[in-house]
């Protein structure tokens, strides 16, 4: 009679359930903390964009390159080209620092232990969006998104190395993995879901009154809720840390003095060269496609979505009219109609914002959707399907679908457009849960944690996430079309290729390892 997962794995029932409860609130708040950015991030930068009293920019900002529109204010609109451009900087910016330091975690994972980093991981993404949300100024944005990414990177790979330590056998081991990965896109929900509730309290007057810094703007602090809500998991983390045990493998070898070493060159020995090759490429394309197109929807491309464009468009064709009678009024009576009309004119133009803003919510929630229902069909395939095969399931179907959705689609009626954006993310995130299951079992234990940081980190975090900036700074501005559409076609070209190349290299895919000790 074969064994059973409790039995394979040497933990009782209640240790086994409380180990999946940690990594599934674990999985799932390293989504919810990564894509807080996408619908909050262009109301705080346009915020956080500071003007000097003679109209040009802080010294820092002029130095990065960005150079002010005409537009360019305090509070300016999302659409603006600033806001744009340090908008797509930020998520290189922040995942750069976070595969670089997840590069380091991934050798302390290896060094120092699994549980014990992943505490310290959990902590640091729980903090750091509270310290993001009394930013005063753009600098500060980006160091605490910065940290947070980097708790993220690293937490990442050390719950995945847990949990394929724990879970010896390989059934077991990939019903934990696969169905707690699961969890990560209920945290993309979650915080589509937290933001859109925040946003409509706060048109309605009825968020708790907080301490915020002086100077903010009273109407826009929907971002600043949304960031503080990211403190939750550090809590229910540490509360339930003490009683889920350390990988016992790991712990056994580190005790008996016989855990090798871990060192960056032999990710590069002749044994693991194409391991490393292979899956770094793999991570690189599926954040490519990732941050240079899917999480541009809701940050860039939804400003540019055709019955929100018209609704701006009027509003602001209204406001400039209104404002051209108030300067041309000749008497009190056409004075007092103008400045009825122009009043009538701004709330239309809070309207069309307000509504911008829920169409960013709704569009995340169909791309977080369709990544819950990737994470579960990866789940389930896993146990049918080789690798090899499983993973062209999900790259052939995009390297259509993406150039179709961001090209043609993005012009369509808003429900077929937020259809396509369900399926992108459900073939995007599968790409992740496969690669995040996979690598535990291409490396030797004592590689494990730098092996998967180097594939994740360096691959995807440092090289796939420059998609982000290669769109809004290089490709975008080949493009006619408005700005947001602008962003869309590049969108489409980044996505297109990523999924083509991921193709090609899972052609030379390697074999999971045999010996599950390495």
């Amino acid at each position: 009679m074969s064994s059973s997962p409790a039995v394979s794995t040497g933990l009782g029932p209640v240790t086994r359930v409380l180990v999946l409860v940690v990594a599934a609130i674990g999985f799932l708040f390293d989504t919810y903390e990564l894509l807080m950015f996408p619908v909050i991030g262009a109301d705080a930068v346009g915020e956080l964009i500071q003007v000097n009293s003679d109209g040009s920019l802080p010294g820092w900002l002029a130095e990065l390159g960005l150079t002010r529109g005409a537009e360019l204010q305090r509070g300016t609109s999302p659409a603006s080209v600033a806001v744009r451009t340090w908008a797509g900087r930020m998520l290189w910016i922040a995942a750069l620092a976070g595969g670089a330091f997840g590069l380091l975690g991934g050798w302390l994972i290896d060094r120092l232990g699994r549980k014990t980093i992943m505490v310290a991981s959990i902590l640091l993404y729980s903090l750091s969006p509270v310290a993001a949300a009394y930013s005063t100024d753009l600098w500060q944005l980006v160091l605490f998104r910065c940290t947070t990414f980097i708790g993220v990177c690293v937490e990442m790979v050390a719950a995945v190395t847990w949990l394929a330590e724990l879970f010896e056998t390989k059934r077991a081991r990939e019903l934990a993995i696969g169905w707690t990965l699961a969890t990560a896109s209920l945290g993309g929900i979650l915080v589509t879901e937290a933001y859109n509730l925040i946003v409509e309290l706060s048109a309605h007057g009825q968020l708790s009154p907080l301490y915020f810094p002086s100077g903010h703007l009273p109407h826009n602090v929907a971002w600043r809720y949304t960031l503080l809500t990211g403190l939750v998991p550090g809590a229910a983390i540490l509360f339930l840390m003490p009683f889920v045990p350390e990988s016992r493998v790991w712990r056994r070898k580190k005790q008996e003095g016989t855990l090798r070493r871990p060192r960056f060159r032999e990710l590069f020995s002749p044994d693991l060269r194409l391991t490393t090759g292979v899956t770094t490429l793999l991570s690189a394309c599926g954040y490519a496609a990732a941050f240079g197109a899917i999480q541009m929807t809701p940050l860039q491309i939804a400003s540019g979505l055709p019955d929100i464009a018209a609704q701006t468009a009027e509003a602001e064709k209204a406001v400039r009219r209104a404002e051209i009678k108030l300067r041309s009024a000749v008497d009190a009576a056409d004075r007092s109609a103008a400045e009825a009309e122009l009043m009538a004119a701004r709330q239309a133009q809070a309207a069309a914002a307000q509504a911008l803003k829920a169409r960013r919510g709704n569009i995340q929630r169909w791309q977080e959707l369709g990544g819950l229902a990737g994470r579960i069909t990866l789940a389930v395939l896993l146990l049918f399907l080789p690798s090899r095969t499983l993973l062209r399931v999900f790259l052939v179907p995009g390297v259509v679908l993406l150039p179709l959705t961001y090209f043609r689609l993005v012009h369509a009626d808003y429900v077929v457009f937020a259809t396509a954006i369900f399926f992108c993310g459900l073939l995007t995130v599968a790409q992740f849960s496969f690669l995040s299951e996979l690598l535990p079992r291409v490396y030797p234990m004592h590689l494990r944690g730098t092996g998967g940081s180097f594939a994740t980190n360096f691959g995807g975090r440092m090289l796939g996430t420059m998609a982000a900036t290669l769109n809004t700074e290089v490709l975008a501005k080949l493009f006619s079309g408005t700005p947001p559409m602008q962003v869309a076609s590049a969108a489409g070209v980044i996505g297109g290729g990523a999924y083509l190349i991921a193709l090609l290299a899972s052609l030379l895919l390697p074999a999971p390892r045999s010996d599950p000790e390495g």
